[in-house]
């Protein structure tokens, strides 16, 4: 008869634990909101891709073919 408590036991702790990261999901979901909500906009141009223009780009200058030898 003892061993009929520990499963109910164990599905009991497994819900509670659910339950908590459920919650604490909640919780850091509703604090990213707020933060997005209340950070300012974005202006500007992305320094990542800042002073490219679409088109091909020029060759680094390790990949660019020297001037100086020339093929017969």
């Amino acid at each position: 008869m003892g061993k009929n408590s520990r499963p109910s036991f164990q599905k009991r702790a497994k819900e509670k634990a659910r339950q908590e990261r459920r919650k604490e999901k909640d919780a850091r979901r509703l604090e990213t909101k707020e933060r997005r909500a209340n950070a300012s906009p974005r202006t500007g141009e992305d320094p990542d891709i800042a002073g490219i223009i679409p088109g091909p780009q020029p060759l680094p200058p390790q990949f660019d073919p020297s001037p100086t030898r020339q093929e017969p």
